[in-house]
């Protein structure tokens, strides 16, 4: 049984000013690079424990996949089946607070 994938509003908002600040100088690869993460992530309604943990999550342990060079971090509810991405970080930022 698939898990449900949910993203969250800071997630959206990641992801849409990922998009746009790539299509300031080429527009391709923003789509590029939004259509390969949301791809990616939807893998995780299959195999929602595919990432390793990411240890620093303040709801306790969050995991993470990587697109690129973006972190997609992501928490799973195994009880209701959904897997919830708060964020999507570029690598060569800091590290996300939670």
């Amino acid at each position: 049984m698939e898990f449900k994938v949910i993203w969250s509003d800071a997630a959206i908002a990641d992801l849409h000013e990922i998009c746009a600040f790539i299509a300031r100088d080429n527009p391709q690869a923003a789509y590029r690079i939004g259509r390969g993460i949301l791809d990616h992530v939807r893998i995780l309604g299959t195999f929602p424990l595919i990432g390793p943990a990411y240890p620093r999550g303040a709801r306790g342990p969050l995991r993470e996949i990587v697109f690129r060079s973006h972190r997609i971090f992501y928490d799973v509810s195994e009880e209701s089946r959904n897997v919830e991405i708060p964020h999507v970080w570029h690598g060569a930022r800091e590290e996300p607070g939670f």
